[in-house]
């Protein structure tokens, strides 16, 4: 998959509140939809979905309202319409537990992979996918415990740092509170880039945050609704692309 030859560059991507910044050197786009493009590979990164959390939570007798996974499934498809992605990488935690593997999410899971079915999609396992277990066959989705190459990047799911690339991973839930005057706040999914470790906040929407402990360095992008912002001061790693 990282040989895939790109059908776009980042000036392609209709920009909607994205944000293009350069990471190890090399020009990435930011999208509100939590997501990271990689026009160099035509690959649109993702971690996080926790398919089925809310099937898992009723499960457990918790009173959680259906559709999420459907709501999040829509906001994929924009990413993947919005960048003409051909491969789609998911840095772990597709499914969120056993209990959760509810016929239901499936058959939303399936239908939504019909409409995709020329994308190549590839999971690098999480930690819960382990538990959880791969998603069905007839979703060809590719099951990996191996990091993912993808030119200077190494796409896992615990991001810690290798000294084979740039690590973009997920697993921690990032986000970020923003305070104003009169003590209000709001806390925004956000991603990170540190000097050697890019974190994805989690795509999913029933997902909560804060598990990453912020490092001097770290270049902040929160997502306050369609739009891209910059908070922490970009690093000699990591620049917002000017041109």
């Amino acid at each position: 998959m990282s040989d895939a030859a790109p059908s776009a560059t980042a000036a392609d991507v209709p920009r909607h509140g994205a944000m293009e910044i350069i990471v190890a050197g090399t020009s990435i786009m930011l999208l509100p939809e939590r997501a990271i493009y990689l026009p160099q590979h035509n690959a649109l990164v993702v971690a996080d979905l926790h398919w089925g959390k809310a099937a898992a939570f009723r499960a457990a007798f918790v009173p959680i309202p259906t559709g999420t996974t459907a709501n999040d499934l829509t906001r994929l498809t924009q990413a993947l319409n919005r960048t003409g992605a051909s491969q789609l990488v998911v840095l772990g935690d597709l499914l969120h537990a056993r209990a959760g593997r509810h016929h239901d999410t499936f058959e939303v899971a399936r239908a939504w992979r019909e409409q995709h079915a020329q994308v190549a999609i590839t999971l690098i396992r999480g930690n819960h996918d382990a538990h959880a277990g791969d998603p069905p066959r007839s979703l060809r989705i590719t099951c990996t415990d191996e990091p993912i190459v993808l030119g200077p990047f190494r796409g896992i799911h615990h991001a810690v740092p290798s000294p084979d690339g740039y690590v973009l991973g997920g697993h921690l839930h990032p986000c970020v509170t923003m305070r104003g005057r009169g003590r209000q706040s709001v806390r925004l999914p956000c991603f990170v880039f540190g000097t050697q470790v890019g974190i994805l906040p989690a795509f999913s929407s029933f997902t909560g945050g804060g598990m990453y402990e912020h490092q001097d360095g770290d270049a902040l992008y929160g997502i306050a609704g369609d739009e891209i912002i910059a908070i922490g001061r970009p690093s000699a790693h990591v620049r917002v692309d000017r041109r």
